[in-house]
């Protein structure tokens, strides 16, 4: 075991004393071998827990990495946004970074939430279904992270608060998994690339289908695939996803169900830039839907706001004024969701008039500048501009990257988490550019061009 905060190691071993539990926490463990060996640190406000593999019936077969960020000053917490990856050992391996996703956190700290990331620790070529699946023990050990996350955090509210869900690809069957068992704890649920199943398929037949309950109806969801996972493309190793997806999106909404599609007209199987319209979409739920005080019931969504549109179509309407079916019609919660979705279904570029937040805590150590800055809620970082006496000298990264859509300043991996290692927000100012008495700023620039404010400035005196 690593140590942790030493106060919080000591309060968790009376814990772990007076109530029999067992637990790895934080850094590393003899038990875990590469790739799931190498994560960030986790200090608060990160946190940490981890559990060993179980051979008892019933219970996860795979170690189990969960890291949690908490906002400051999220107190109490009304939410929790968990971001779950998918299938095969890289993409479980991208969960350990899943929780220091600066976009993923803006969305939280706006809805006072804590945001975590599971990192499943599949190996390669391992049946997936044994986490993806919650029955199969995966819902044990995330009910079972909360409770020791509201010890070692000291937010008791995590075991009551309910939860808005990410999934890509088997974390897509776990997301929808997991709105079936837990319908009244769920705010809503974003499914990329992959969905639970509702009946059985002669095709999948080691998948067990769930009943889909009454209340599960009213939990807004999204299906959100590439193009060309079936839609525009029959072949290759991903078409059968939109079938599925269209199958569990027909069931649903046949009963009015409150269940969208959006289909990236640029992405495979990977996630793309589906994030500009995910995170909007899971604002706009979790703004209607949470409750009112902790422990009390999920919100209704409002009667009156919902648009429809034809599922691979590119144009929404209210739904008072939809021509066709409303029951083959993909539901979206309001129109502002509806308009990002028409700009999205066409080239994923959704519009963001909005500057990010500015960069603060500004820091000259040196040659070296350093920052603390947060993203753009509707459009993510892509990177910092330096400025010194109000001329840009440089910015940071020099050339951000993006292998699956926008560049952004953390990059992405397949599963929507940054990559490994972390970049740090910090400058080494050339040589050339020092001058005793000169004033260096940061602006924080987002993934559509808008730049912020200047920072307050950081001063040279050698």
């Amino acid at each position: 075991m690593t140590p942790m905060n030493a106060p919080l190691m000591k309060n968790w071993f009376l814990y772990s004393a007076a109530f029999g539990i067992l637990i790895i926490t934080c850094g590393g463990s003899s038990a875990q071998l590469p790739p799931y060996d190498l994560f960030p640190a986790a200090e608060p406000p990160y946190y940490r827990v981890r559990y060993e593999p179980s051979t008892e019936h019933g219970e996860l077969i795979y170690g189990v990495n969960f890291t949690l960020w908490i906002p400051p000053d999220a107190n109490p917490l009304r939410g929790l946004i968990v971001h779950q990856h998918g299938c095969g050992e890289g993409s479980c391996k991208s969960g350990l970074t899943g929780a220091y996703d600066l976009h993923w956190q803006a969305l939280a700290k706006k809805h006072r939430c804590a945001l975590l990331a599971p990192a499943y620790e599949q190996p390669e070529k391992a049946d997936c279904q044994m986490w993806c699946d919650p029955r199969n023990g995966s819902d044990r050990a995330f009910l079972r992270s909360l409770d020791d996350f509201a010890v070692l955090a000291g937010h008791e509210e995590l075991t009551k608060i309910p939860w808005a869900l990410w999934g890509h690809s088997g974390g897509g069957h776990w997301a929808g998994g997991m709105v079936m068992l837990h319908p009244d704890r769920v705010v809503a649920a974003w499914l990329r690339s992959g969905v639970p199943l509702l009946s059985p398929d002669p095709q999948r037949a080691n998948i067990r289908p769930y009943e889909l309950p009454e209340l599960a109806l009213s939990v807004p969801l999204m299906c959100n695939l590439g193009t060309k996972e079936g839609v525009s493309a029959s072949d290759g190793p991903f078409a059968g996803v939109w079938p599925a997806n269209e199958k569990f999106f027909l069931q649903i909404r046949g009963r009015a169900g409150f269940i969208g599609v959006a289909v990236d007209p640029l992405s495979s199987h990977d996630c793309g830039n589906q994030r500009y319209l995910a995170i909007a979409w899971l604002d706009a739920c979790l703004e209607a839907r949470l409750p009112d005080q902790i422990g009390g019931p999920l919100r209704p969504l409002p009667p009156d706001a919902a648009w429809l549109a034809e599922p691979t179509g590119t144009k929404a309407a209210k739904a008072s004024e939809y021509k066709a079916d409303p029951r083959s019609a993909a539901w979206l919660p309001n129109e502002s969701i509806a308009r990002r979705w028409m700009e999205y279904v066409v080239d994923t570029q959704v519009t963001d008039t909005t500057a990010p937040p500015t960069p603060t805590d500004v820091v000259l150590d040196g040659s070296t500048l350093r920052w603390q800055g947060e993203a753009d809620l509707e459009s993510g970082l892509s990177h910092f501009t330096i400025e010194r006496d109000g001329a840009a000298i440089g910015t940071w990264p020099e050339k951000p990257s993006n292998p699956y859509g926008r560049p952004l300043f953390q990059n992405l991996q397949y599963s929507d988490t940054p990559a490994a290692p972390l970049i740090a927000m910090s400058y080494v100012i050339p040589t050339e550019e020092l001058r005793d008495g000169a004033r260096y700023q940061v602006r924080a620039v987002n993934t559509v061009g808008l730049q912020s404010l200047p920072s307050p400035a950081a001063i040279l005196a050698r």
